[in-house]
């Protein structure tokens, strides 16, 4: 039995299908579904925006988003949390957030998830940095230590507790080390 080639689908036909819980992506033409967030993960996402905004967002310079659906570049991508510089937020005709992003984040984040391969993930953090992010942090919770992706430079390994992670200047008064990010993670 010969059977018909599968029909790729373009990025325009990828985002008017219906969004999926967990979101899916579309990079190189295909759709990759990410995977369900479990604990640590949602703590540490949920920690980050929170944090990052109590500088960013009171003072109006920037503004952290969780799972935020970003087209550019020929991809579709949902990172874990990305920063955009305040006067970078998509705004709709009333002024408020847009719901499309059609830009790369100033800021991304991701968090490897078990399971979740290290080396997509990157490839995300490296598709941003090629279309303008200013900074990609891949944080591993497993290992308690994260990948600093600063663009044109060679990635930086901390995973030391005193280490300072460093931010992109849009929130230089954000200030946050190894052992306080994992530090989000105990229950006391």
């Amino acid at each position: 039995m010969v059977q018909a080639p599968t029909q790729t689908l373009t990025l325009e036909e990828f985002l008017k299908l219906p969004e999926t819980k967990p979101a899916s992506e579309y990079i190189h033409g295909e759709i990759i579904q990410k995977p369900m967030p479990q604990g640590k993960h949602s703590t540490l996402q949920g920690e980050l925006v929170t944090n990052i905004n109590t500088v960013a967002k009171t003072q109006r310079i920037a503004r952290a988003f969780p799972e935020l659906r970003c087209t550019f570049g020929g991809r579709s991508i949902v990172p874990d949390v990305v920063v955009f510089a305040w006067e970078r937020i998509p705004l709709d005709e009333n002024g408020d957030v847009a719901n499309v992003f059609a830009v790369a984040p100033d800021w991304t984040i991701e968090i490897l998830s078990p399971d979740q391969s290290q080396t997509k993930v990157t490839g995300k953090i490296l598709h941003c940095l090629k279309y303008g992010s200013k900074l990609g942090w891949l944080v591993d919770p497993s290992e308690k230590s994260v990948l600093v992706y600063p663009p044109g430079q060679q990635p930086e390994l901390l995973e030391q507790p005193e280490e300072v992670l460093p931010v992109p200047d849009l929130v230089k008064d954000f200030h946050l080390t190894v052992g306080d990010l994992f530090g989000w993670l105990k229950i006391i």
